[in-house]
């Protein structure tokens, strides 16, 4: 299956009631598990990279991963998407790279701001045939580059940094995006809350209303398994207080509402890192790296086909294909024979 935009994916998302998860990727590993999760599960897939993951794993490196992936699974649909984009710059890199899908983040900007630079992206990219994700509101926590507010400071002041739905409409209608991820009470890292999370179903409500048919995306939605957490701290490392979003609301929001695009960043990397953790502790004479990655891949992979079921995508995979042959783009002979056997 060559790569796709999220174009059909969404088309059936919204209405449909799941979600594509978008997982971000940085090295072989986690790229591994994600697919295989994705191929056991029949789910569709949208993988992500950061200004960070391109500085860190060379970009090359990752988009011959991301071949690998669609060769080895050509049943499977998949978008490769650039997470919070801060340049129109960074946007037209992207699409030269490949990618089919690109998000520019304005949402540290002035709104006019956010508005000019959202609509620049967007008509680079649509005449790439890339479509566009913007962000308008605030998310609280600290991932990569991207730094939002303190814990403390978001859940006092949370319903000021929402997304206003009167102000979607009109971002919306200025800049022409295909999806839009909103402030509903998320937050970046593993740090998200001081309180149990309680997202914002009555702010998402009125955004379906203000702007119908318009995909939304939620960030910073990372659940922090306690499983991790605890082996984490069980084996040296110093976790205390991480909580996420509970697996129960995000499958609401997906169900319910018109959330499409689901990130799950976090958990990749707490799940890599509390199985390494767990090997050395336990076998301190360990050298290979094959046998503390192999676990830290098994880890991931598994997880990433249980949030599938909280996205409710596992088995969405063929009826996306089927859609985006009725949207005139023809599945390669491949895909056929391989339904066939």
């Amino acid at each position: 299956m060559p790569l796709m935009t999220t174009k059909p994916m969404f088309d059936l998302a919204y209405g449909g009631g799941f979600a594509v998860g978008a997982f971000n990727v940085n090295n072989m590993e986690i790229s591994q598990a994600i697919i295989e999760a994705c191929a056991a599960e029949k789910s569709p897939l949208i993988l992500q990279i950061s200004k960070g993951a391109r500085k860190y794993a060379n970009m090359r490196y990752l988009k011959h991963m991301i071949d690998a992936a669609v060769e080895e699974h050509p049943e499977i649909p998949i978008a490769i998407h650039l997470d919070h984009g801060d340049t129109v710059e960074l946007v037209k890199t992207c699409i030269n790279d490949g990618f089919t899908s690109v998000m520019i983040d304005g949402s540290h900007h002035p709104y006019e701001e956010n508005v000019h630079v959202t609509a620049d992206a967007v008509k680079v990219a649509h005449a790439a045939g890339v479509v566009v994700e913007a962000e308008l509101g605030m998310l609280g926590g600290i991932e990569e580059d991207v730094v939002g507010l303190s814990a403390e400071e978001y859940e006092k002041n949370i319903e000021k940094f929402l997304t206003d739905p009167k102000q979607a409409i009109d971002f919306y209608k200025r800049t022409n995006i295909d999806s839009l991820a909103v402030a509903i009470g998320t937050s970046h890292g593993a740090y998200k809350f001081k309180h149990e999370a309680k997202l914002a179903f009555n702010r998402i409500e009125e955004l379906m209303k203000t702007c119908p048919g318009l995909p939304l995306v939620m960030h910073g939605s990372s659940s922090v398994p306690q499983e991790f957490v605890e082996l984490v701290n069980q084996y040296g490392g110093k976790m205390p207080n991480a909580k996420g979003v509970p697996e129960d609301q995000i499958s609401m929001a997906v169900r319910n509402y018109g959330v499409c695009k689901v990130n799950i960043d976090t958990d990749l990397r707490l799940a890599m890192t509390a199985k390494i953790r767990e090997v050395f502790a336990t076998k301190p004479a360990e050298f290979d790296p094959r046998n503390y990655l192999g676990p830290a891949r098994e880890a991931i992979q598994k997880m990433v086909q249980r949030k599938l079921h909280v996205l409710n995508s596992a088995g969405k995979a063929d009826a996306i294909m089927k859609h985006w042959e009725k949207l005139g783009k023809p599945l390669p002979s491949f895909y056929n024979k391989t339904k066939a056997a």
